[in-house]
């Protein structure tokens, strides 16, 4: 059975999103869609998508897509778009319920308004929804810090209280003047030391092991957004089943990051013993509403590759069953 499209949510995403039926006519498409097409909402409703996005194979993507029921790719591709525009873009085809295909779009070049944009709709929509319930966890933490004696106790509802100050502040931060990013200095291994911190104070923590590169200088960044990407790394590990985890910094030269070429990158590998990726998954692992849980909400992995690419890096992963290694990539140099 196909996943059913909630338009509601997908109209506040950053990603280029198109709801096409199945003879080629768009039936939706989100705002990022419609500006990168470089149409109006309104004209592109009716209209073959191969029309609007023209690309010989495209029609063919389609086709299998409702044909085999599954996911495909185009990596790379450069589209003929209005105007005579040319769109260097990644394109993702899947199937979802109702004979339709759902299409998402990731422009590469350095022309489209994503990249020019500091703080993407999804993360605004997050902001709004996660600032009621941290207010309810914050009151109940402090209730249960008060009320016990047990200084371990006491220490376990400081730290949620902390916890849910910093993600309140990072949602404020969010929201406020467009949302951007706070860049300042980063020490990555004290970000990870955070991290590790938080993942072995909750139950169930797998026991974790350090591979650092001691001589990495800082980076600029938002420690916030970037310690949100590594406790959702590490988060999902922990829930996928794994027993150890690795935490590894390292340096690369000569990484492509979008559409350019860094002389040197800071590569930050959450490594895990777990089972790995689901095959089903792969190809669709980092978009919005994806998730090989029943209980996922199948946002944190889409946001933090946002996260990430809105650093100037990028979020990488490989996986085969007793080692899955999640990759962020961040340039040494802010562009």
């Amino acid at each position: 059975m196909h996943a059913p499209v909630e338009t509601d949510f997908l109209s506040l995403m950053s990603t280029g999103l198109a709801l096409v039926e199945e003879d080629g006519r768009v039936c939706w498409l989100n705002a990022a869609m419609a500006e990168m097409l470089d149409v109006g909402p309104r004209t592109a409703m009716g209209q073959r998508l191969t029309a609007l996005l023209r690309e010989p194979s495209l029609d063919a993507q389609l086709a299998r897509t409702l044909a085999d029921g599954r996911a495909f790719n185009l990596r790379g591709t450069s589209f003929a778009v209005a105007r005579g525009r040319e769109l260097l873009a990644d394109l993702t085809t899947q199937p979802v319920d109702g004979g339709r295909v759902l299409v998402e779009l990731h422009p590469l070049a350095s022309d489209v308004v994503r990249a020019a944009t500091p703080l993407s709709a999804t993360l605004r929509g997050f902001a709004h929804e996660v600032k009621n319930p941290l207010a309810g966890l914050r009151g109940a933490a402090q209730l249960l810090e008060r009320r016990v004696a047990e200084p371990d106790l006491r220490q376990l509802a400081a730290m949620v209280i902390a916890e849910a100050d910093r993600l309140a502040t990072l949602a404020d931060g969010l929201l406020r003047h467009g949302g951007a990013p706070r860049i300042a200095s980063v020490n990555v291994h004290e970000l990870l030391e955070r991290v590790e911190t938080l993942v072995v104070a909750e139950a169930g923590a797998p026991s974790v092991r350090h591979d650092y590169d001691p001589s990495l200088p800082d980076i600029q960044g938002d420690s916030d957004r970037l310690l949100q990407i590594l406790l959702n790394l590490t988060r999902n590990a922990v829930q996928a089943g794994a027993s150890t985890l690795t935490l590894r910094t390292r340096v690369e030269h000569a990484v492509r990051l979008g559409e350019r070429v860094v002389r040197a990158a800071l590569r930050v590998d959450v490594m895990d013993d777990g089972p790995g990726v689901q095959s089903d998954l792969r190809d669709t692992l980092f978009q919005p509403l994806v998730s090989g849980r029943p209980d996922g909400t199948g946002l944190g992995l889409a946001l933090s590759r946002e996260i990430a690419l809105e650093h100037g890096g990028d979020l990488r992963y490989t996986s085969h069953p007793g080692e899955t290694t999640f990759s962020l990539y961040l340039p040494m140099e802010r562009a």
